[in-house]
Formats: C-alpha cells, sequence, structure tokens
C-alpha cells in the first residue's frame, strides 16, 4: 500500500474568484480510483466540466501514503493496473514508486494534472432537489480556509478508511516501554532499526511485508501474531507475462496477461471456495517444503478459518519464507499480557525483547473519508442505506463511488464503475433527466453487511458502513465476469433507478464552470 520516492506533484489552486463555481461532475479523491475515474470522464465524456479534490499534497492516495519498508502490491500490476494503461514494468508485484510513478503518468498522460486541487478537504456534502445539485464544503488543508462550489454529480473515490491514523488495539502497559513503538500508517522518515532487535505485532499483508524487508539490516525480526494468516509465495516476474510482451507488442502483450491473470484469480478463488479443506492443504504444503526441516507449520501457518474467508497474503518470490530459513527472522503465535520496559509478555509468558516495536494491527475503516452527507435537508446515516450495483446508494440521487474487490484485484471492478457510470451521465443527457436515485422497490428486503467479509478492519466498521441485499442490482458482486455483464453489457435503465427532470432556476453569473 505505499511509499514513494517520487516528488509530489505541484499543487493547483482552484479558480481566484468570490463565485460560486459549478461543475458536471465533482471526484474526490486522487488516488487510483479517482485518477481512473478522471480519465474516463475526460475520453467518455469530454464535454463535461470536473475536478479531482485531494485532502493531501500529492497524489497517488494509499501509494504515497504509506512509506513503511519494504511497501509494495499483493496484487500483480497486470490486473491492479488501469486497462488503458499496460503495465510496461517486468515485475508484475511492484514497490509503491513504481507504482506511484505509473498512476502520475496516467494523470499526466491524460490530462488530468490541471484538474486536480491538492489541499483540498471535503468536509460536507448537501444535496437540493429542488436545484438538482449538491453544496460542497471544502476546507483548505494548508490554510484552514473555507470555501463552498457546487456541482450535478459526486464520485466520491477516496478509499475505506483514515488516512489521518490506522487501527491500534489497546495493550496493557503499553506506556512502560522504553523503545520506540511505530504504526506503519506513521512511518518516521527517520526511524533507524540497523542493528536493532524489532517486533512486528501483526500477521497481515504489512506485517508479512515488514518482516523480510526490515530483516535486511536488523538484528532479529520477530512477527508476533494471534491468529495465522494464509501465506502464497507468487513470482516476482511473470515470465508468461513478460514473454508475451516482448512478441505481441506492449499493448497485446498486456491485454493477454491481463486476461489471464484475471481467468487465474477467479480460478484461485472459486477452488478455495468449493474445495476450502483441499486448499487448506495445498498452501500447508507450500509453506512446509519453505520452511526449515521440522518448523511448526501448523502452529504458525495453519489459519482456524478456511482460505479467503480473509484475503491471503502474496510473498514475492517467497521471500518472508527465506528470511526465517536464514535464521534472520522468526514468527511467534500468541498474545500480549502486558508490555514491559524491554518488550512485551505473553499468555504463555515467555517474553520478547524489542527495541521498535511496530504494531501493524490494521486500519480504521471510515466510509467517503467521514463526509457529512445531507439530502433535502436530512443527514444520511450511510448504515441505513443500501448499496445500488456497488457503486450507489439508496435515497441518494447523483452520488457514486468506487470500491474494489477483496478477492481479487483492486482496480478491475474501479474500471467498470467508472464505464457504467460514464454511460449512465451520457444517457442522462441524451433523455434530458437532471436528477438519478436509487429506491428500493421492497421495504421487506433482507440485507447483510456491505463488505461481507471476515477481515477485522472491516468487522470493527461494519455497523457504519452501507448493507447490501439479496438480490440484483442490491447484491455487491465480488465477480469479474458477472461485472461485466452487469456494469459494461447491461443496460443503465432499471426499475429501481428513477430518473427525473427538475425546471431549476438558470445559473447566474456568479456560477461557472472550470475549463473542459
Amino acid at each position: 500500500m505505499s511509499a514513494a520516492s517520487a516528488s509530489p506533484a505541484p499543487a493547483s489552486s482552484a479558480p481566484a474568484s468570490s463565485a460560486v463555481e459549478h461543475l458536471d461532475v465533482l471526484i474526490i479523491g486522487a488516488g487510483i480510483s479517482g485518477i481512473g475515474a478522471g480519465r474516463y470522464l475526460k475520453t467518455e465524456l469530454p464535454s463535461k466540466s470536473f475536478a479531482i479534490l485531494e485532502a493531501r499534497e500529492a497524489s497517488g492516495g494509499t501509494w504515497d501514503l504509506f512509506r513503511y519498508p519494504g511497501i509494495r502490491s499483493d496484487s500483480d500490476l497486470h490486473t491492479f493496473g488501469y486497462e488503458f494503461k499496460p503495465w510496461r514494468d517486468e515485475e508484475s508485484i511492484a514497490s509503491a514508486p513504481r507504482i506511484l510513478t505509473y498512476l502520475r503518468e496516467t494523470a499526466t498522460e491524460n490530462g488530468l494534472d490541471s484538474h486536480i486541487r491538492y489541499h483540498h478537504k471535503v468536509v460536507s456534502v448537501s444535496w437540493s432537489t429542488d436545484r438538482a445539485r449538491w453544496t460542497v464544503l471544502v476546507e483548505r488543508a494548508d490554510t484552514g480556509e473555507r470555501t463552498t462550489l457546487t456541482c450535478a454529480w459526486l464520485f466520491c473515490a477516496g478509499g475505506y478508511y483514515r488516512y489521518e491514523e490506522g487501527f491500534t488495539p489497546h495493550f496493557e502497559g503499553r506506556e512502560r516501554f522504553r523503545g520506540t513503538i511505530v504504526h506503519p500508517q506513521q512511518w518516521p522518515e527517520d526511524l533507524d532499526y540497523a542493528g536493532k532487535r524489532v517486533l512486528v505485532i501483526g500477521s497481515g499483508a504489512t506485517a508479512v511485508t515488514l518482516l523480510p524487508a526490515m530483516a535486511e539490516t536488523a538484528a532479529h525480526v520477530t512477527m508476533l501474531q494471534r491468529t495465522p494468516s494464509y501465506i502464497l509465495p507468487v513470482p516476482r516476474k511473470d515470465v508468461v507475462a513478460n514473454a508475451l510482451k516482448k512478441f505481441l507488442g506492449q499493448e497485446r502483450g498486456y491485454a493477454l496477461t491481463r486476461r489471464k491473470n484475471i481467468a487465474q484469480q477467479r480460478l484461485i478463488w472459486a477452488l478455495c471456495q468449493r474445495y476450502p479443506k483441499a486448499a487448506r492443504r495445498l498452501i500447508r504444503w507450500v509453506n512446509a517444503r519453505l520452511l526449515p526441516a521440522g518448523y511448526p507449520v501448523d502452529e504458525h501457518f495453519n489459519p482456524p478459518y478456511d482460505p479467503w474467508d480473509q484475503r491471503l497474503c502474496a510473498v514475492p518470490d517467497g521471500d518472508l519464507f527465506k528470511t526465517i530459513r536464514a535464521g534472520k527472522a522468526s514468527v511467534v503465535t500468541d498474545r500480549i499480557t502486558t508490555f514491559t520496559e524491554n518488550g512485551v509478555r505473553l499468555a504463555s509468558g515467555r517474553k520478547l525483547d524489542a527495541d521498535i516495536v511496530v504494531t501493524a494491527t490494521g486500519l480504521s475503516v471510515q466510509a467517503f473519508g467521514g463526509i457529512q452527507v445531507t439530502v433535502d435537508g436530512e443527514e444520511i446515516r450511510l448504515a441505513d442505506t443500501v448499496a445500488y450495483k456497488g457503486m450507489m446508494l439508496s435515497g441518494i440521487p447523483n452520488l457514486a463511488f468506487s470500491i474494489g474487490y477483496t478477492n481479487s484485484s483492486w482496480t478491475l471492478k474501479v474500471g467498470l464503475l467508472c464505464e457504467h457510470f460514464c454511460r449512465l451521465l451520457a444517457h442522462m443527457d441524451t433523455h434530458g433527466h437532471d436528477i438519478c436515485r436509487p429506491e428500493v422497490a421492497d421495504p421487506a428486503m433482507p440485507t447483510r453487511p456491505f463488505l461481507d467479509f471476515a477481515a477485522g478492519y472491516i468487522q470493527r466498521a461494519v455497523d457504519q458502513l452501507p448493507r447490501q441485499g439479496d438480490r440484483m442490482p442490491w447484491l455487491t458482486s465480488m465477480d469479474y465476469h458477472s461485472d461485466v455483464k452487469l456494469l459494461r453489457a447491461d443496460s443503465v435503465v432499471d426499475p429501481e433507478l428513477h430518473f427525473t427532470r427538475v425546471e431549476a432556476a438558470p445559473a447566474t453569473a456568479t456560477e461557472t464552470a472550470v475549463a473542459r
């Protein structure tokens, strides 16, 4: 998830005017989803005025925010990258700086740099049906100044977690520890861990990334986990992909590789769902082959849940296992009773000494960046809404959002959502519609969590998130091929999506649009 060596793009400012600026579309967030949404708008609907508001000082989202050692993707970039822009690097599991360069190239190549406004944090949005528009309150993160603009549509592309802070559970006696405690989401630039004893608390993607990266210079790194995770080695370089691009060219080679990897991801997930016991045995066999002889595989690498009940952790070229085999790192499965002056004491009575403790304990989920949403004077509680096609919310007009897959590459779904969004806007223009509002036809329809996923960071916030239904279009699909049909091939018209036209007062001279 992210670290960047590239310099931030220069900040652009909103037009200097006392006018209330009006836009056709306002995109919130300049990360992988927001940049993708901007490109699709620019390409498919070039007459639409839009801006991308980014609260931070640079683009790239997650990939610019996180700076911890070894930060990289855990999905291949042939599917995590955009369909319209080939991934040309020979490494398919890529470091954050390479991903960040790719994202910023995408923005520049598609003329998006001038549309991105940095230090612009959206505080609240308020919809007026009478005027068929959103009023958006924006705070300048660098100056504290507040401004207002209006837009016909909102596209929320800010991800699903709080950028300000990660999740750290309560640890008894933490204040007694005399060493350094850091969370990966706030990694200090000057943290020197060379020759130090490092304790990484956690077992997810961040922890398994940190272990081999820090072990290169640390005296020893220990990963302390309460519960094991499924961990699979994947090749850092995709030999087939590189061969296809070499012999067929970048465009065709990338397209074929993308199809291959989509099919491969779908097959692995389906097999894990259908044959969980066999999948568990296979993963254990792979792990045992890569670990030292006699290693307690079942203690440290045998989760109590089935594969893909939570996301599988990918380790490029098996680097985690190599580090353990070399004796530079170790895994302990236990629970912390208390911190001590020199480390932690565990429920088993064992003590782990450390100079640095890294709390790789997860994210704090926050839908829509914590933005306050009001519709016709009534504040919306997201947990009372139901997701429509996984991209809009019941009862909320002219608002779309992007959430990717939890069982595959995030961007696969984002691309389809952006395509559908552009088709929806084109349909409204053709038929003279101003407002588009999803409404559940059956109030008795059973619902369940929007992200039906067992990961702790989701479960901690499940009561704050929207719901999903038990039937289309209220199901949130996690299958790419189903979404290709729903979002790319099927009509945007649906009995539970209501279109209306508003005879609004003409725009005044104080409402201006940004340059196309």
